[in-house]
């Protein structure tokens, strides 16, 4: 606030984490403007009809009367009204109508998640078109990040260290300081992995683990098989969350669950399983409804334990009490994943955090270990030098993998055949914490993670999570030489070597998803510490020696 009145700039952008109170800034500074008379009216566009609704009521209580109906082929609007409430492509459809309606009035247009002006070119042109003559425009975003080159109107580029534009953003106030604040929640991720199986279009069955190294497409198909309601992986991670969501409601009685869902159908599966977990019926919101945007208001009012939605609650969307969250969604764009987490982060008291249970897929868990970090809007790519004329090439090569491919067309030529969950690890702070995928759903280590109570400071949970991360250390190191005695004992020598390297080879595909390094690189490392011929051949003694190694580096990387 005391930036934008010192230098009093006619565009002001604002980039906040979710749940930093970017509506509460933008109405405060709508209410001194039309005090002051450097305003008359106020124009919001928002993205979505029910984000125009929750607008218009926090405006009223701000003492903004603004009206969340109007359309451009409604021309007036009644005299009790200071402003109106617009969604993106409202404006794109006749924004020559919003522009005589900006010049007529000293205008402050608000531009809530602005980053949505590129989501196409009608959309940013029109927006350009609509609110060239305002007297003042304010831009807010939580995720000023695109995967694409649309730039966004009324922001401002400049060339970065590397000379792409990037945009620039006039004040930013990030999740980390939000965090330090005490304004944002501490976010647990818990990610699941477990055996997939599914058959191709071919007819060929495939069985992998999801979150190893696998093709896009197998990852996909992976992610599908697990979020399918059919198979165990979603039953068995449902009930976890709802285990979770029991331990936090020990704290806050009335916190709530949301189960991000692929479409309509997974949804009101998916609700029937929690109906089963929890006995209680669960509220499901589908964003062709009419009743959409009250389900979400008498949801955010009661004390229900869960909502499944299908993209309906995503950014902006303002539900407080939410505090466990389920990402079955097949959804995977940092932009979509950051909007999702932000639903749960707002902080009502200190000590609140929020949980968020995801399957153990490469691209989520780097999101989730990224939570912290500040991004900008970037441009493109420069093709500066001649060890750079490849640019061009792999931006297209980039966004094949990240966007819709001509594979994408057989999504529903494979049938999912089962699926099974194991607690694979928690992500948090920028550490993971937990076993590797080696817990059963149900176990009691899994209960170690699952039953952190509710209300705890950041630093808190973080000193927990490496006791208890120490603690299954130790106990693995105690039970281990009795157990593969035993194990070892019961079986043949070749039985026991083939049960020897799965599991270091386990080890170390897991130790790839956490720092990147190659298993060749990983295993040349073990050999090197730990002596021996390579795994192939190497004795189930050296074997054991090196699985050992590498569970002492990944509790030292953790903690």
């Amino acid at each position: 606030m005391k930036q934008y009145f010192d230098s009093h700039p006619r565009d002001f952008l604002a980039v906040a984490t979710p749940g930093a109170g970017k509506t509460t800034f933008a109405l405060s500074v709508a209410a001194e403007l039309l005090g002051r008379r450097v305003v008359d009216r106020v124009t919001i566009v928002a993205p979505t009809e029910h984000l125009k609704l929750q607008w218009a009521e926090a405006a009223a209580r701000a003492g903004i009367p603004i009206d969340p109906t109007y359309s451009a082929g409604k021309g007036k609007t009644s005299q009790d009204f200071v402003g109106i409430a617009v969604t993106y492509a409202g404006v794109a459809v006749n924004p020559l109508a919003m522009r005589i309606r900006t010049e007529r009035f000293k205008t402050l247009v608000i531009l809530d998640e602005v980053h949505h002006a590129g989501d196409a070119l009608s959309w940013g042109e029109g927006v350009r078109e609509a609110f060239e003559p305002a007297t003042r425009r304010l831009a807010l975003t939580g995720t000023p990040f695109r995967s694409d080159i649309n730039p966004i109107p009324f922001v401002t580029y400049a060339p970065g260290d590397n000379g792409v534009p990037t945009s620039v953003a006039d004040y930013t106030y990030g999740y980390a300081h939000a965090l330090s604040d005490h304004v944002v929640r501490p976010v647990l991720f818990m990610a699941y992995s477990g055996e997939m199986t599914w058959r191709t279009r071919a007819g060929d069955e495939i069985a992998a683990r999801l979150g190893e190294p696998l093709t896009k497409d197998l990852t996909n198909q992976a992610l599908r098989t697990a979020l399918d309601p059919g198979g165990s992986w979603i039953p068995s991670v449902l009930a976890a969350a709802d285990k979770r969501l029991s331990e936090v409601r020990r704290h806050v009685p009335d916190a709530g669950g949301l189960v991000i869902a692929t479409d309509q159908d997974s949804a009101r599966a998916y609700a029937k399983i929690l109906k089963t977990v929890s006995g209680e019926s669960a509220t499901v919101v589908l964003s062709d409804e009419k009743a959409a945007s009250k389900k979400i208001s008498d949801f955010s009012a009661n004390d229900k334990r869960w909502m499944v939605a299908v993209r309906m609650v995503s950014e902006g969307v303002d539900v407080p009490r939410l505090a466990v969250g389920v990402y079955a969604t097949t959804t995977s764009t940092p932009l979509f994943f950051a909007q999702a987490v932000g639903r749960f982060v707002r902080a009502r008291t200190r000590g609140e955090m929020a949980s968020i249970f995801l399957p153990s897929v490469p691209s989520l868990l780097g999101f989730a270990s990224e939570m912290e970090v500040q991004r900008d809007h970037v441009l493109g790519r420069k093709v500066n030098d001649d060890g750079d004329i490849f640019a061009a090439e792999n931006d297209l090569l980039a966004q094949a993998n990240a966007g819709e491919g001509a594979s994408d067309e057989l999504e529903f030529s494979f049938e999912a055949l089962g699926s099974e969950a194991r607690f694979d690890r928690v992500l948090y702070d920028g550490g993971e914490f937990g076993h590797a995928g080696e817990v059963h759903v149900g176990s009691e280590e899994e209960m170690d993670f699952l039953g952190i109570p509710g209300l705890l400071e950041p630093d808190q949970v973080r000193e927990l999570l490496h006791s208890r991360q120490s603690e299954r250390a130790k106990k693995q190191k105690a039970t281990r030489i009795e157990e593969a005695a035993d194990s070892l004992a019961e079986v043949s020598t070749h039985e026991q070597l083939a049960v020897l390297r799965r599991e270091l080879n386990g080890l170390v595909a897991a130790w790839y998803h956490r720092t990147g390094q190659p298993h060749g690189v990983t295993h040349a490392a073990l050999r090197k510490e730990c002596g021996g011929p390579a795994a192939a051949v190497a004795t189930s003694d050296q074997l054991m020696t090196r699985i050992d190694r590498l569970r002492e580096w990944a509790t030292r990387k953790s903690s």
